[in-house]
């Protein structure tokens, strides 16, 4: 990790954490200090990544959260303040990929990816930011973040994922709304659009004939690590980024300018 950052006292909640970046940004905010509550469908990934937390000195909790159901959004929110505290830093993460042409999408596809990736994340965060602003009521002085993980998809067109791109560009633009309504709370509310980054859901692919070819095309024909987001994530995090707020930050090595 090249930026030292101190979240002591912080509780980040990070949905989609049992795999992929979600669970490299609750690591990497764990190892920064802060208290992290992981939240994900697949309850027993998540208990190994609280245990390969806790060995390294870090403290994490567990909840169960499906971010296509209402109720589960309220529940988990609330056991998450239950057992760690009120929660300061939301990193809304949860997500699904979707590759077909835009004629061959069916409604239960589309209605899928979108409550995955734009309703979902829509509701955990006014869930999350009901509290937050219950608090700064009480006390205007306290910082809270949001960061929206949205996609490089949401700026340009990219062929046969096309539902996946809507819903990401949906989720850029909640992210100025909310920045807009939020932002006297003290609430920053920032968006992360990663481009092309190696995780085990995708590694295979890029080491395939497809994803040669696809990272040829590509300022400098290479796929990210996800550590290569970690100083811009503990940036958003933290309260240096007190400025910053409605940001769409595209880290994709000059992807989205081709």
């Amino acid at each position: 990790m090249g930026v030292e950052m101190n979240f002591e006292g912080k509780v980040a909640l990070v949905t989609g954490a049992s795999s992929g970046l979600g669970t490299r940004f609750a690591k990497i905010l764990a190892r920064a200090g802060a208290q992290v509550v992981l939240a994900s469908r697949r309850v027993e990934r998540l208990k190994e990544l609280r245990a390969e937390i806790e060995a390294e000195g870090g403290a994490a909790y567990v909840v169960m959260l499906d971010v296509t159901d209402y109720g589960s959004i309220k529940s988990a929110i609330a056991h998450a303040e239950t057992e760690a505290g009120p929660i300061d830093i939301l990193v809304n993460n949860s997500g699904v990929a979707s590759s077909q042409q835009l004629a061959d999408v069916t409604p239960e596809e589309y209605a899928f990816v979108m409550d995955t990736n734009q309703r979902g994340a829509f509701f955990v965060a006014q869930e999350v930011a009901k509290r937050m602003i219950a608090r700064a009521k009480g006390d205007p002085q306290h910082q809270h973040r949001i960061i929206n993980i949205a996609s490089v998809a949401a700026l340009r067109v990219i062929p046969q994922i096309g539902i996946y791109s809507m819903s990401k560009a949906a989720l850029v633009h909640m992210t100025k709304a909310m920045a807009v309504e939020w932002g006297r709370y003290g609430i920053n509310v920032n968006a992360i659009c990663p481009g092309y980054v190696g995780t085990e859901l995708n590694a295979e692919f890029y080491a395939s004939d497809a994803g040669h070819k696809m990272l040829d095309m590509l300022p400098r024909k290479r796929v990210g690590q996800p550590a290569y987001l970690d100083g811009l994530l503990l940036l958003l995090a933290s309260e240096d980024s007190q400025f910053i707020n409605g940001a769409i930050i595209a880290a994709d090595d000059g992807m989205s300018l081709q």
